[in-house]
């Protein structure tokens, strides 16, 4: 039986689980807190907790029999937390057919708007996303170790349901902080989901992949949008120089870029459900603000 085991089942994971529990797999994946552990074994998935820690006896237990293992914990100034607590677990499973990692275009930087793709030089501009690099490169070079095909998928902006400018409107967070020239790409979860699954039926060793929608658009636009949908006045335009930001956020807005997504298309023969930020905010207005507009 074909089983998936992923290091972090959360959001962009359980999109892919979903997809292959429903063709019959076998799905297992380890969490954070025990309300999550909770939730997802009472979907029928095979959970344990990990959260950094080693020697969790659990984990190899669940771990074997492991035919596609997705990687979505994020490193830590140590490395990559699987491959320093696991990583002879992992190399051990004659089973293994198929490994992704879930990086983001974060990597990138600050392009000032210009387009990158999957050629394009890192030049990380945090500690974060140095990290990334860092991991990016010990898994792949894992992958050629044992012999197991890594791909690695970097991550545009998520959203989705619960995860969206909708949920920030409603919370009366939502903020329009306009700054010029800034550019993002974005991509629906269930499009992440989408290219996992086509990436496993056509595995590529060493294959790195941008997984982004095909528009990037500036962040007060895609705030603006969901509020004309929801029959909503836009909240009002704040110039970034004069926004209150934390340190996360404002490094947010220091990179600015176009996201070539070509290589999903071409290789792995992906149509986006939510080829732009439009459609994906079209699918996911609310009940309660559906009438609005």
């Amino acid at each position: 039986m074909s089983r998936l085991f992923a290091f972090g089942l959360g959001y962009s994971a359980q999109a892919l689980a979903r997809r292959l529990a429903a063709r019959g797999w076998a799905i297992g994946g380890t969490a954070r807190d025990e309300a999550h552990i909770e939730q997802l074994a009472a979907e029928g998935y095979a959970m344990t907790r990990f959260a950094g820690e080693p020697d969790n006896a659990e984990v190899p237990q669940l771990l074997a029999g492991t035919t596609h293992l997705l990687l979505s914990i994020p490193p830590r100034g140590d490395g990559d937390p699987v491959l320093r607590d696991y990583r002879d677990e992992v190399a051990s499973l004659t089973s293994l057919t198929w490994i992704g990692y879930l990086s983001t275009v974060g990597i990138y930087g600050d392009h000032g708007g210009a387009l990158v793709d999957e050629t394009t030089m890192p030049r990380p501009s945090s500690d974060r996303t140095r990290e990334r690099v860092l991991a990016e490169r010990a898994w792949l070079a894992f992958g050629e170790e044992i012999g197991c095909p890594v791909q690695v998928f970097r991550l545009a902006g998520i959203y989705g349901p619960g995860r969206s400018v909708f949920d920030k409107l409603k919370a009366g967070t939502a903020r329009r902080i306009v700054k010029s020239g800034q550019l993002f790409n974005r991509i629906h979860v269930e499009d992440i989901g989408c290219v996992l699954e086509a990436s496993i039926a056509r595995p590529n060793a060493g294959a790195i992949y941008n997984v982004a929608d095909d528009e990037p658009a500036a962040p007060d636009e895609v705030v603006a949008y969901a509020a004309e949908l929801a029959g909503l006045l836009p909240p009002p335009a704040v110039p970034f120089d004069e926004a209150e930001l934390t340190p996360m956020a404002r490094s947010f807005y220091g990179d600015s870029r176009r996201v070539c997504n070509a290589r999903i298309k071409s290789e792995l023969g992906v149509k986006l459900a939510y080829p732009t930020y439009r459609e994906g905010l079209r699918a996911l207005i609310p009940a309660d603000m559906a009438g609005n507009s």
